[in-house]
């Protein structure tokens, strides 16, 4: 049987010895209120909304067992955080990870508030994930934790509730397991009404194309609206990638057909180097065959300070949290950060970029792709329509595009970093609502 760590909120001893992380993670929900409390300080955020907006509506923590294939027993704890739903209902993606902690997911479900608010379309924000390496147990053994977590849940989600959809460690695969369960615990004669439960699915499961590469396309989209605002040419731009799982992978592909050149990646197997370019797909073939950039044939190896000293024009994180520091944001040698993961930098990296002048696109905007794609999902599924990759593209575009003028605009009126103006844009839109709704009772 496999075993299990549980995270203590800390990385394992092995992931620190190889210098892809810290071993002593700062606490994400305390910079998640770092951020908050900054922009609500200097838009003067409405004081009793303030204290809505810094509180989660539901935090759900459920212990379960699983048996394993050698027939022992195994538990887990896994978790659901509802932080808002004014906006419409909770969504937000599913994780599997051996840091999955509280105070992580209570972080990610109220990042996902904000990017709702940003790109302007009716979710809420929630977060959910289970604390254990996937990668240690077999495809029938995550079947049957999928499972049993989502009877568990019950009914803290719905297709009008709580929509999960793929994040770290979880795919259409375990989404397809999440909404045969889901279905299994309602009335037959409305089962066929409620496939929009989760997004992400399988396309034949009623899933919307486009989706697997939305979160990817995403962070194109904003990087192409930054290089207009800078006169930059994206054709002879070069760049390096942090995580090459689904997001890192789409990214690279979608900016290679730009023309523009990867040079290095980073994952959790180890950095690798090639000064004349790196095949997106042909290193996307290699990570889905090994599990990681390791010993990719077409690179050579480096460690994790060069790769963070890789001179390029962008830098996309694309892993995990808590990636750019105060000890590794000086060494960066590109002219933009986009953030395709959630929370890649932490306060500290936050004043390192600021004071190097190098741009960032903050992760609440750059990543939103994923969460608009699925809303489109969720559109497709709720009126039994089918839309084709170009009129997906097209919606995703507008909409993020919309919103990284509003944030534009925003950082110019006040004179602020980016971080801070998308955080503002989100709040007061949210501040509205509640202004306009009052509280019952």
């Amino acid at each position: 049987m496999a075993s299990k760590e549980v995270s203590t909120g800390y990385i394992k001893k092995k992931v620190s010895e190889d210098k892809l992380m810290v071993q002593e993670r700062p606490n994400l929900y305390d910079n998640v209120n770092k951020q908050f409390t900054k922009a609500a300080d200097l838009m003067g955020l409405d004081a009793n909304v303030r204290k809505i907006l810094q509180t989660t509506s539901n935090e759900i923590t459920i212990h379960f067992p699983v048996k394993m294939d050698d027939g022992q027993i195994e538990m887990f704890t896994g978790y659901r955080i509802q932080h808002n739903d004014v906006l419409g209902p909770y969504k937000g993606g599913l994780r599997y990870h051996p840091s999955v902690d509280i105070d992580e997911v209570k972080a990610l479900a109220t990042w996902m508030t904000w990017k709702g608010a940003i790109v302007d379309i009716p979710f809420g924000g929630a977060k959910g994930g289970i604390a254990f390496d996937p990668s240690k147990y077999t495809n029938n053994e995550l079947e049957r934790i999928t499972r049993r977590f989502t009877f568990a849940l019950g009914n803290n989600i719905g297709p009008e509730y709580d929509i999960p959809a793929p994040d770290i460690n979880t795919n259409a695969q375990i989404m397809a397991w999440l909404l045969d369960t889901y279905l299994s615990t309602i009335p037959p004669h409305v089962r066929q009404s409620c496939t929009h439960v989760v997004t992400g699915k399988p396309i034949e499961s009623g899933g919307s194309i486009g989706r697997e590469k939305a979160t990817g396309q995403g962070v194109v989209f904003t990087i192409e609206e930054w290089a207009k605002d800078n006169n930059f040419n994206l054709s002879d731009a070069t760049y390096i990638v942090q995580g090459f799982g689904n997001v890192g992978s789409w990214v690279s592909r979608i900016l290679n057909s730009h023309g523009s050149k990867l040079l290095a990646v980073e994952d959790v197997t180890g950095a690798i180097l090639n000064y004349e370019g790196i095949d997106p797909d042909d290193l996307a073939s290699y990570v889905n065959e090994h599990r990681g950039v390791k010993d990719y044939p077409k690179a050579k190896p480096i460690n994790h300070e060069t790769f963070f000293q890789t001179t390029a024009d962008i830098f996309i994180p694309a892993a995990m949290e808590n990636q750019i520091t105060a000890e590794t944001a000086p060494w960066l040698n590109v002219k933009l950060v986009a953030e395709g993961a959630n929370g890649p930098t932490d306060i500290d990296g936050d004043k390192v970029l600021e004071e190097r002048r190098i741009d960032l696109i903050p992760d609440i905007l750059c990543n939103s792709g994923g969460v608009i794609v699925s809303y489109f999902e969720w559109l497709q599924n709720k009126r039994s329509e089918f839309w084709e990759l170009e009129e997906v593209d097209t919606k995703l575009r507008k909409k993020i595009i919309n919103a990284y003028a509003k944030v534009r605009k925003t950082a110019n009126e006040y004179d602020i970093d980016w971080r801070t103006a998308a955080y503002i844009v989100a709040l007061s839109r949210l501040e509205k609502v509640y202004k306009e709704r009052g509280i019952f009772p």
